[in-house]
This record gives structure tokens, sequence and C-alpha cells, in this order.
């Protein structure tokens, strides 16, 4: 039962750990999707 519990508490940090790292991860690709939308208005003439 111990195992089990440690397991699911292992996974769990790990889980948040790698959420809270994607966090700066989403940033970039928002910045990326605001500089391909630029190319595009530029591409465009407007």
């Amino acid at each position: 039962m111990i195992r089990k519990i440690a397991a699911v508490a292992a996974v769990a940090l790990f889980v948040c750990m790698w959420l809270l790292s994607g966090c700066h991860t989403v940033k970039g690709v928002g910045e990326d999707i605001q500089s391909g939308g630029k190319a595009i208005e530029r591409s465009s003439g407007e």
C-alpha cells in the first residue's frame, strides 16, 4: 500500500513540475503565432 501511495505521489510531483515548466513554453508559442500573424499581414499589404 505504501509503495502505491509513493508511486502516485511521485507521478503527481512529476506532472506538476512538467506543467509548471510548460508555462514558459506556452508564452513562446504565443509569441511565435503573433510573429507569424504579423508576417502574414505584411505579405498581404495591409
